[in-house]
């Protein structure tokens, strides 16, 4: 008997592959993920599929709102620029947690969902969903 995938299975399979690809990343790039190791993450093209530039400004942004991707073009092959706020800049304790979040979005468009973002932050950074989430929950806090 054929099982027909249901979109349970899809985002099931989403899930797996984004924590896949951030477990790769940590490998590579880790165990430790900094500023440093992030910007490698962004250009490494098996991880992030399309290119990425960062951009320290508000402008745009909502309150409370971290950071958000901005297409460069009709097609994500052209790029997007991450804005992050100004004032994580210099908060390397949780800059790479807000850059990490937008990845999934990027590469994967409006079907990545927040727990998407939440699963490969946390496998990136090498924490637990649950903390991961409390402490972006924070950063959002911190710039109302």
């Amino acid at each position: 008997m054929e099982h027909t995938p249901t979109e349970g299975d899809g985002r099931a399979a989403l899930r797996d592959h984004v924590i896949e690809r951030a477990m790769s990343a940590r490998q590579k790039y880790g165990p430790t993920i900094d500023m440093d190791a992030i910007r490698r993450v962004l250009d490494d093209r098996a991880i992030v599929r399309y290119p990425v530039s960062l951009r320290f400004d508000a402008d745009g942004l909502l309150p409370g709102e971290f950071a958000h991707a901005e297409p460069l073009g009709e097609h994500p092959k052209h790029g997007f620029a991450l804005v992050v706020h100004p004032a994580l800049e210099a908060r390397s304790d949780v800059v790479v947690m807000a850059i990490a979040y937008h990845i999934p979005p990027i590469n994967y468009g409006d079907i990545a969902e927040p727990e998407d973002c939440e699963a490969f932050g946390a496998a990136l950074l090498g924490m637990g969903v649950e903390a991961y989430y409390a402490r972006l929950c924070e950063l959002a806090d911190s710039l109302m």
